[in-house]
């Protein structure tokens, strides 16, 4: 009888430790906004839920506001990571022209910039995503290091995440955020 509770105990141990570190590592993360790239759509300091399911299964949609690493070495390294929009899908091309967003050559129809376009970045001239990338965009367009920069480009599912799912605070903003 001692032995078989002692067998429980480790089980649930085991079991516990599992949740405790599988959940956020592979299912679901609390996640703080840094910065004001999102606004108006989120502000630095909101945290987020992301869920890190749909990537596997290939189930990332446009407009989806996305969490990222903007490197390999910065994923292993610290940690930093970025909160973007989903503007191109697989496989798409991605021309900016002024404040237009283009793909495949038929303009976009969007209400989520909040601020003038700035810079066209490597939008300028055409980009063609591969078949695992994304073009992601920041809302707050004028300020955002997003996918027009050079040195962060298309992004590679490989550093995808997850999907934000739900702010949880500020509390009075508590819900889903419009996609």
């Amino acid at each position: 009888m001692k032995k078989k509770k002692i067998a429980e105990a480790i089980i649930l141990v085991v079991v516990s430790v599992v949740l405790l570190f599988g959940i956020p590592r592979y299912v679901m993360e609390r996640v703080v906004v840094d910065g004001p790239s999102m606004e108006i759509t989120l502000q630095d300091g909101d945290q987020i839920l992301v869920e890190k399911i749909s990537r596997y299964f290939g189930a990332l949609n446009r407009f989806d506001v996305v969490v990222f690493y903007p490197d390999e070495e910065t994923k292993k390294a610290d940690g930093r990571y970025y909160v973007k929009r989903i503007i191109g899908l697989p496989g798409e091309t991605v021309r900016i022209t002024g404040n237009s967003i283009y793909i495949d050559d038929v303009l976009l129809e969007e209400s989520f910039g909040s601020t003038e376009m700035g810079s066209a970045g490597i939008a300028a001239d055409s980009v063609t995503l591969g078949e695992d990338e994304y073009f992601v965009l920041g809302d707050n367009r004028g300020i955002s290091k997003d996918s027009r920069s050079a040195s962060l480009g298309a992004v590679p599912l490989s550093r995808m995440e997850g999907r934000l799912v739900l702010r949880i605070f500020p509390f009075r903003k508590f819900g889903t955020v419009d996609k």
